[in-house]
């Protein structure tokens, strides 16, 4: 991985709070749809022990905000032990809620997003993260895209690094 530049750095280092979309950031961004009408989507399991680890190692907190309303996301969400906001229009209102609720200021936030319905919360937070291949209006605010793609280990390359970095 590249040297990180001290800005990426100071902003890691007070991440309380990770939130990321579902689809395109937890998954790769395709659905399967069965012949029954379920869907079924693709995650990465370095992801799932990434988020893990970032729990067990500090004191961050992890979210999943999501417009989808598959319950698939529910599901996953559960798998992973993780709270989730799903069936959301207004993202960046949720999330304003959710900030003030847990007591926390916009530069503690880190959002990991993959598309225009991200872009709100991006330009809100202290630190925002596109997946590798975004839509590209997310590029102009990203401070860091990751690497690897959504569902591909980009969640686990976020937390890498929020727990390298993280300040007690």
């Amino acid at each position: 991985m590249k040297k990180l530049p001290g800005t990426l750095i100071k902003k890691l280092a007070v991440c309380r709070l990770l939130v990321m979309d579902f689809d395109g950031v937890l998954t790769d961004n395709k659905v399967y749809t069965t012949s029954d009408g379920k869907e079924l989507v693709r995650c990465d399991r370095s992801d799932s022990l990434g988020l893990e680890m970032l729990q067990k190692l500090t004191s961050v907190k992890a979210l999943i905000l999501s417009k989808e309303k598959n319950p698939v996301v529910r599901q996953r969400a559960k798998k992973l032990r993780l709270p989730v906001l799903s069936g959301i229009d207004e993202k960046l209102a949720v999330l304003m809620r959710e900030i003030k609720r847990r007591h926390l200021e916009l530069k503690e936030v880190c959002y990991i997003g993959n598309d225009i319905n991200d872009l709100a919360c991006m330009n809100a937070v202290g630190l925002a993260v596109a997946v590798k291949k975004p839509h590209p209006k997310l590029m102009a605010v990203a401070d860091f895209v990751t690497e690897k793609e959504g569902g591909n280990g980009a969640v686990r390359e976020i937390c890498d690094l929020i727990i390298q970095n993280f300040k007690h």
